[in-house]
């Protein structure tokens, strides 16, 4: 048996040959005459179902429709001649006279002859402003009728009650359960689910006096629409709004599936959105609002179809066998050439490589393969080389960050990297701060920059080789980890030394600072060595040599320095500012490095500081300029921070005192107020607001009159006064206008402020100068 089926019997690729024209020429026509065949009788059977299903459905629509209109006839033709209006005025009486017993049993009969039929169990009125209920043989409360005569379901109640509310026209209520109990007992004998139709008197009113409800069987309703096909699952009454009228059968109408058959498919038709049933409709035309729907259940209708798609399976399932029998047994016969070599081969392929199209005969194969299988193993051993490094990377960064923490998991990761690292070794780890200088920022771009990295990493494994490894935790920082060895007598401070040398020869361009963390025994506590570096480049100042940061030196010569101003401190600078010595102000922030570097501080406390000077700036200006804004101020502080040196932050505030304090030429200013002046000459006789000017100049109201005082010589209030009256003594003496007009037309609002101002400056009325001076 193994001979005969065993991989040096027959060729496979001869096989398929010879079984792929087998099947093109042979089984593809029998499928396509199989699904042909298929197909057309199922769509036979749906169409003949389809057809009979209209015909069907359209029958009980027609006689259901028939039996709801004569319904509505006989309810409309009870309400229109019961003399429910007389009956009304004999129920307002507030004793019962034997008119009244009268009328009721009048309306009584009235409610016996209305036609029944099979499907309606009773009827009675319902009075809305009446607490009265009249049946086919009862006359009494509401309550009582609800309780004992027709007993609704508790859960119920208030659902069917809230349909005796507005105007009604044959309007249908959801199926609710109605018990049956002993006459005034709670005892029930039995239940039954039904559904009532509701009618409203007078027709067309919204506030109805009265209401006809007839309750039907639903139980016999059902019956009166079921379809008798047993490939008709169910049918069903439902509203546009998904509201199961009646139903027959035990599946259950989709609403959603109704209205998706509403919208696509005409009435009729089947249709159907999965393989176990599919529907029709009908509208009523009793109700435009209904649907008539059927449920036809698919396996029950295509039994058929079943049977014949399972023949046709059999017969291509045969079919296939036999042409594959007759494929091995060709290529058994025809498989000879090269089979040892290629046999020997057949142990070292592997699904994972993707083989070469055969050329020739299978010795081509083979040998195509082969080198195959070399080359792209000598592909993937150069890829898995080139990306170990950046792995090992990585999950370096990853225990410095604290991800790794336990050994067990650490050890597990490193194997499966081939990360190898001695466990019983104290290490420490060493950041590498760089932090570039402003000029370089603008002129240098990233790829340099990575450039810069990746030969500062390569000189460092060079002099450190064996006892260091490396990674970047950040675009600015390289962490070096540093493992402690007594035989090459290289420890933290021997590699930092080292490392510091290497960073000099890139001092021109950024400032380097190394942060000696704490020694930890344990590879899974690297994290806690990373931390402590961390925390000593806090220490670090804003000179431009290389330092190096540790517990033993990171707080020598230092002293404490106040990162924030005083109160005294901000009150300085905001009388400085006020009284326009502006250079006094970039002297006295000198003044405050000159003390932070006689105190050897650091850059963060240094730092600190100057961003408190810079906000006491910032609060300072906006009380007068209004053309800086937030991210204005934003760009000044990232600025700042960007500082590396102690020259570095005296270029920086020098840039931004430029900005914030411009200095204002005389001969500019000069031309500003010209331009002022020659406006209140020409507009003297209008409004001349001193904020419209201090806006006009960007500056606030008191140093825009301080600075027309220095400029003009007078005040402005004194100088616009002294212009109007010069002007209005002109019209006094030149023309013969009152003095109301003068007064208006040189910018006062009444003649008594114009009098008065002039007495003040002149000594006299206007009306005297005028007189005197016309003499």
């Amino acid at each position: 048996m193994n001979r005969f089926f065993g991989p040096r019997s027959f060729n496979i690729a001869l096989f398929w040959q010879f079984f792929a024209s087998y099947f093109i020429l042979f089984l593809i026509p029998v499928i396509i005459a199989s699904t042909f065949t298929y197909v057309f009788v199922v769509k036979l059977i749906e169409q003949e179902a389809e057809n009979s299903n209209n015909i069907t459905i359209r029958n009980f629509s027609t006689q259901t429709d028939t039996a709801f209109s004569s319904l509505q006839a006989n309810m409309i033709n009870l309400l229109g001649t019961s003399n429910l209006k007389s009956a009304m005025k004999l129920f307002e009486e507030p004793v019962k006279d034997p008119d009244y017993y009268e009328i009721t049993h009048y309306l009584m009969d009235q409610l016996n002859t209305l036609d029944t039929g099979d499907i309606i169990s009773n009827a009675y009125f319902y009075f809305a402003k009446y607490d009265l209920v009249i049946g086919f043989n009862t006359e009494t409360s509401k309550e009582n009728f609800f309780q004992y005569f027709y007993p609704v379901s508790d859960q119920e109640k208030q659902e069917y009650l809230d349909n005796f509310s507005g105007k009604k026209m044959m309007h249908f209520t959801k199926p609710y359960t109605l018990h049956q109990k002993i006459l005034f007992t709670n005892d029930i004998v039995s239940s039954s689910s039904s559904i009532s139709a509701v009618m409203s008197y007078p027709f067309n009113s919204d506030h109805p006096d009265v209401y006809l409800i007839v309750n039907m069987k639903l139980g016999e309703l059902s019956k009166h629409i079921r379809i008798q096909e047993k490939w008709v699952a169910g049918t069903a009454i439902v509203d546009v709004t998904g509201n199961v009228i009646t139903r027959a059968g035990e599946s259950i109408v989709n609403p959603q599936k109704l209205l998706d058959a509403a919208r696509s498919h005409s009435e009729g038709a089947l249709y159907s959105d999965d393989q176990l049933q599919a529907l029709s409709y009908v509208k009523s035309r009793f109700n435009d609002a209904w649907y008539y729907v059927s449920l036809i259940d698919l396996e029950t209708l295509l039994k058929p179809a079943h049977r014949i798609r399972m023949f046709n399976l059999v017969f291509l399932g045969f079919f296939l066998v036999l042409g594959g029998l007759v494929s091995y047994y060709l290529s058994k016969r025809l498989y000879k050439p090269i089979l040892e070599i290629k046999s020997g081969l057949t142990s070292h392929l592997r699904k994972s490589v993707v083989p070469v199209q055969q050329k020739g005969n299978d010795y081509d194969f083979i040998k195509q393969f082969s080198k195959l299988l070399i080359s792209e193993n000598k592909e993937l051993s150069e890829l898995v080389s080139g990306m170990s490094p950046i792995v090992q990377e990585d999950f370096i960064a990853k225990m410095l960050s604290g991800e790794y923490r336990d050994n067990l998991s650490i050890e597990l990761y490193a194997r499966e990297i081939d990360f190898v690292y001695e466990r019983n070794v104290a290490r420490t780890v060493l950041c590498i701060e760089i932090q570039y200088y402003s000029w370089v920022l603008e002129q240098i771009s990233e790829t340099s920059k990575t450039f810069m990295m990746v030969e500062l990493k390569e000189r460092i494994l060079k002099s450190a080789s064996g006892t260091v490894w490396l990674c970047q935790t950040k675009p600015d920082m390289l962490a070096c980890v540093v493992q402690h060895s007594l035989f090459l007598h290289m420890g933290p401070k021997e590699v930092s030394e080292v490392v510091s040398l290497i960073l000099q020869q890139f001092n021109p361009y950024f400032k380097a600072a190394i942060g000696v963390g704490k020694k930890v025994h344990d590879i899974g506590e690297l994290y806690l060595s990373y931390d402590s570096a961390l925390a000593m480049l806090q220490h670090k100042s804003l000179h431009s040599r290389v330092e190096i940061l540790s517990e033993e030196n990171a707080w020598e010569d230092r002293t404490q320095l106040d990162s924030f101003l005083s109160s005294d401190e901000v009150n300085r600078i905001f009388n400085i500012y006020k009284s326009r010595n502006y250079a006094k102000l970039l002297k006295s922030v000198f003044d405050l490095l000159d003390m932070a570097v006689v105190k050897n501080a650091s850059a963060y406390q240094v730092k600190g500081l100057c961003s408190d000077v810079l906000n006491t700036w910032i609060r300072a200006v906006e009380t007068e300029r209004k053309d800086l804004n937030i991210p204005f101020y934003y760009s000044l502080f990232e600025k700042l921070n960007r500082c590396a040196t102690w020259d570095e932050i005296k270029q920086c505030f020098e840039h931004i005192h430029t900005i914030m304090f411009p200095l204002v030429e005389p001969s500019d200013r000069s031309a500003q107020f010209a331009e002022i002046l020659d406006y209140i000459h020409q507009h003297y006789g209008e409004e001349l607001s001193v904020e419209k000017f201090a806006q006009q100049l960007n500056m606030s109201v008191s140093h825009f009159s301080r600075t027309f005082k220095e400029t003009v010589g007078e005040k402005y209030v004194e100088y616009i006064t002294k212009h109007r009256l010069m002007m209005s003594k002109r019209y006094l003496l030149e023309t013969d206008m009152t003095i109301d007009v003068i007064s208006e037309k040189v910018g006062y609002l009444g003649r008594t402020s114009f009098i008065r101002t002039f007495c003040k400056y002149e000594g006299i009325t206007p009306g005297k100068y005028r007189t005197i001076h016309h003499q």
